[in-house]
């Protein structure tokens, strides 16, 4: 039923300087824009990171940190956790060994939303058996 993450999508009471934000974070531009909205693709799979005026958002929707964390790969947890916080991310949850291979951390953007963040053994897996990655 599930075949895959497709958008993770962020609300921003500022849309403009959200975009700025991660645009500076993942050193490049939306590769999709719409007014109200800016869409990034990320990683090894291209899987997007959707920025919404949160004027958009459906009545009722939380207005801080949820219950759900989407973790994002990447190689340093411990660097990229320290990259998050000189932007301006406050730490959701500090860096935290999971058990071989596993280490996650998560912020919460200057914007609200829980960014994720791990290394992740069965990710690396998953690129060595696709012949795109590192084991």
């Amino acid at each position: 039923m599930l075949r895959g993450l497709t958008t993770v999508s962020f609300w921003a009471a500022d849309l403009p300087a959200a975009k700025a934000w991660y645009t500076e974070l993942l050193g490049t531009e939306p590769y999709f824009e719409r007014p109200g909205y800016a869409e990034f693709r990320l990683g090894d799979y291209q899987h997007e990171l959707g920025l919404i005026d949160s004027s958009y958002a459906p009545p009722g929707s939380a207005t801080g940190p949820g219950g759900a964390v989407v973790y994002w790969h990447v190689e340093d947890v411990s660097a990229a956790l320290d990259t998050l916080l000189s932007k301006g991310a406050k730490e959701y949850e500090p860096l935290t060994e999971r058990g071989p291979g596993f280490v996650t951390a998560s912020v919460t953007d200057p914007f609200g939303n829980v960014l994720g963040i791990m290394d992740n053994a069965h990710y690396r897996e998953v690129l060595a058996a696709r012949g795109t990655g590192d084991a």
